[in-house]
């Protein structure tokens, strides 16, 4: 029987440990230590409800080995895609999570996964291609993706969907997002958000393989061997560090959204920007690989997503939209095609004098997107029977609100957007009481630029060489999404060079053997 530490003794060891290393004499060192700790009760708060507390286990300290065939560092949807594709190719893999619970940044997904040509699209009527997903998905980078990894990320999203199901993991409810002309964003089967499910599926998977994933366990280095990855140094519960060897590393470490110093530095343009990243995204993975000589795209290109909660920093899913909502600014009035991408809605809110606004959606919507439910609950939410009462509590004219909507439905039985062109998502009206909404505006969400790496998910050094034995996977990586994300798109990324990172560190390991 494997000794195992639970989440709880995991967790209360880590907020002792932050609580006896803060520095008291400074003030906000201190506000960011207490930031970081209820962001990290939040996290756990998640993992106990999607996975039930008494469920949630991480491997000893004392079982530590000297050496696995592969390392992966982070313990994300990328990461735990690659440590079940690694053992299941034949190697004996290890995942070490810096922070006190599993899941990184997937557990805060919400939207879905997209995937073209998949067998539940078919099932459903849904004509798509992997043609019309890549071309769909470079005019939203701006015609700046890496073309290798964006055919690499579309060609084999259908299989990773197949993938996932054959692991009890089912994304086959079916919606859009923005920038998207078809319903390609799979889902769970109740359309709630997908990360928590994923993240749950995942981690039943790496248990159900007995591959050993420790918590609290920072790795501060890359160990290079005659030019070649042969191990990391890892400080659990800042104890010192170890030096634990293997034939490959592999990086999944996220994206550096939460360093909001790092981010301002590379677009000052976003300092004062609430961020939705969970408190471990770091940017770590990408000053590690950067200091053995590792190459990095793009690193100035942060998304900001336009429908965040903003006293929370918490995301409000794209689904709403995709499931019929629709965004007005203070005065009632729509402003633009709600479908647009990132970027564009963004900017659009931002125009506002207001700087922020508001997402109009009725019962429906609320049915068909399980995560209206948790925002309720969490008291972002402000729901009437009439949408001239709803209209009275958000303190807009309740005729101009109402004309917005009949305006809207009008749009949604024509079919067509004589105001903003909206072409997708016009499948229902609002016209189910109680009518609800959500004040939003932008936040920072998804950095698409990171380490430089090849389609068999293998990192490239600033002399343009493959560093050997060394992979990444995520949002640690830069190229797949240019300079814009389209929605959906992350958790395909994370899934699809998961594997890969996975089947290609087991297949050079091998070779060596």
């Amino acid at each position: 029987m494997k000794k195992r530490i639970g989440l709880f003794s995991a967790l209360s060891m880590f907020v002792l440990l932050s609580g006896c290393g803060a520095n008291t004499d400074n003030a906000a060192d201190s506000s960011v230590a207490v930031e970081r700790e209820e962001s990290i009760a939040a996290s756990s708060e998640s993992v106990e409800a999607v996975t039930g507390a008494s469920e949630v286990t991480y491997t000893d300290p004392e079982e530590l080995k000297d050496s696995y065939d592969v390392i992966i560092i982070g313990s994300g949807g990328a990461g735990m895609t690659a440590a079940i594709s690694a053992k299941d190719a034949g190697l004996n893999p290890v995942i070490f999570e810096k922070m006190p619970v599993h899941g990184g940044n997937t557990m805060k997904s919400s939207a879905g996964m997209n995937a073209s040509a998949t067998k539940f699209q078919a099932e459903q009527g849904i004509t798509d291609s992997n043609e019309l997903f890549y071309n769909e998905t470079l005019a939203g980078g701006k015609n700046t993706n890496d073309p290798e990894l964006l055919h690499y990320l579309v060609d084999n999203s259908a299989s990773a969907i197949d993938w996932l199901d054959t692991m009890g993991i089912t994304l086959n409810n079916i919606t859009v997002t923005g920038g998207m002309s078809v319903n390609r964003t799979h889902r769970p089967s109740d359309g709630s958000a997908v990360g928590q499910y994923l993240v749950k599926g995942l981690y039943a998977n790496v248990m159900e393989r007995e591959i050993p994933l420790f918590v609290n366990s920072e790795v501060k280095e890359v160990v290079v061997t005659d030019d070649k990855a042969s191990g990391v140094k890892v400080d659990f519960n800042n104890e010192g560090e170890i030096t634990v060897s293997s034939d490959a590393v592999i990086i999944a470490t996220g994206g550096f959204g939460a360093d909001l110093e790092m981010v301002t530095e590379l677009a000052p343009q976003l300092e004062g920007y609430v961020t939705t990243n969970q408190p471990g995204s770091t940017g770590d993975g990408i000053k590690m690989a950067q200091a053995i000589g590792a190459a990095v795209v793009d690193m100035d290109q942060i998304q900001i997503h336009p429908t965040v909660h903003q006293e929370s920093s918490y995301l409000i899913t794209e689904a709403i939209r995709g499931e019929g909502a629709i965004l007005v600014n203070q005065q009632g009035e729509r402003f633009v095609n709600e479908m647009e991408t990132r970027d564009n809605v963004s900017a659009a809110i931002n125009a506002l004098e207001e700087g922020y606004a508001y997402l109009i959606f009725d019962a429906g919507v609320k049915d068909r997107v399980k995560a209206v439910n948790t925002y309720i609950e969490k008291g972002f939410v402000q729901s009437d029977e009439t949408i001239e009462a709803l209209a009275g509590q958000l303190g807009m004219d309740g005729a101009t609100l109402a004309q917005t909507l009949t305006s809207w439905n009008e749009t949604v039985a024509s079919q067509v957007d004589g105001a903003f062109n909206r072409q997708t998502a016009l499948n229902n009206p609002l016209a189910t009481a109680p009518y609800y909404a959500i004040q939003i505006a932008p936040g920072i969400h998804h950095t698409m630029g990171g380490l430089k790496i090849n389609s068999n998910a293998q990192v490239i050094s600033t002399e343009d060489t493959v560093i050997e034995g060394l992979y990444a996977a995520g949002e640690v990586t830069g190229g797949v999404h240019g300079s814009n994300r389209i929605g959906g798109n992350a958790v395909a990324d994370i899934i699809v060079f998961g594997r890969q990172a996975g089947v290609q560190s087991a297949s050079y390991v091998q070779s060596k053997e």
